[in-house]
């Protein structure tokens, strides 16, 4: 088997094609950066440019899969443009491979779509699955709805669409646990808002696992990316602060003050989703990081 990885540079992707290429799965991916092609065994880049509509169409030959991962971080601050440029990161490059596909002949039959699960609304106590139908009045939920749109529109082209709704990514490199470690142990953590949001996480193994999971089963759909044991803001930063052996003293974090110093992107931090893992479990997944005791031991 031979696939096509979008932003398998980054976090998740670099696991990913790790993973793919131990399973014995040829892997191409596109970057934007002349300087991240590389022709190894089983491991191929291929130059394009979504805003000028460039894109090598050799990274197709004999490609019968697409895991399309590719999307500017969330995590800068939501100026105007760059609202714009998350938003059109993920549109603009999910519409150039559907138009350079719909005017060629290849073999792809499987298109796999990252999205994410701030598509469901800030709730306390709701627990979402993929049948939920209410979809979060905000700019995440807007990216979300036109994320996803932009990877249906390859069932026209014949191809069965998985569309993978992941959670907080827990990984030792970067992203959201590091910075949530970081004040701790520096002794200076603390919840942020209430601390009773819940924290729908999935630890890096389980999130690239769970892509390859899908890509082997043909599996198409909606799909949420979260671990089985979802955690709140408090109870996650006391177990850190317990693994660190650290003291957590300051009050909580107030909501308005992260508003001021973040702007709308603090939604990201203050808003809670509880979102339900059953649908990918009943496929036959099972999750290494079940408990999010073991993930945080593993992680420190």
């Amino acid at each position: 088997m031979k696939i096509l990885i979008t932003g398998a540079t980054g976090l998740i992707g670099t696991k990913i094609t790790e993973y793919c290429i131990d399973e014995g799965i040829e892997v191409n991916y596109l970057t934007t950066s002349r300087d991240k092609i590389e022709d190894k065994p089983n491991y191929k880049g291929f130059y394009w440019n979504p805003q000028k509509e460039e894109i090598d169409i050799n990274a197709f030959t004999d490609v019968t899969a697409i895991i399309n991962l590719v999307g500017a971080t969330i995590s800068k601050r939501w100026t105007k443009s760059y609202k714009k440029k998350i938003l059109e990161s993920r549109t603009q490059t999910a519409n150039l491979l559907f138009r350079t596909l719909k005017g060629m002949d290849h073999s792809i039959y499987h298109f796999i779509s990252a999205s994410g699960v701030s598509v469901y609304p800030d709730h306390k106590t709701k627990l979402y699955t993929e049948e939920s139908k209410e979809v979060a009045n905000s700019f995440l939920g807007e990216v979300v709805l036109a994320w996803e749109a932009a990877a249906d529109q390859f069932e026209t082209l014949g191809m069965r669409v998985a569309k993978i709704r992941t959670g907080v990514v827990f990984a030792e490199e970067e992203g959201a646990f590091q910075k949530i470690k970081e004040p701790i142990e520096k002794g200076f953590g603390a919840p942020i808002g209430s601390g009773e949001q819940w924290i729908s996480w999935i630890h890096l193994h389980d999130i690239a696992c769970l892509y390859v999971h899908v890509l082997k089963s043909g599996l198409e759909g909606v799909y949420n990316a979260v671990a089985p044991n979802p955690v709140t803001n408090k109870s996650l930063t006391f177990k850190i602060a317990a693994a660190l052996q650290k003291n957590i003293w300051l009050p909580n974090v107030p909501g308005w003050v992260l508003k001021i110093l973040l702007g709308e992107m603090a939604t990201l931090v203050l808003e809670s989703q509880l979102v339900s893992c059953k649908k990918i479990e009943a496929t036959g997944y099972s999750f290494m990081y079940v408990n999010v005791n073991y993930a945080v031991k593993k992680l420190i």
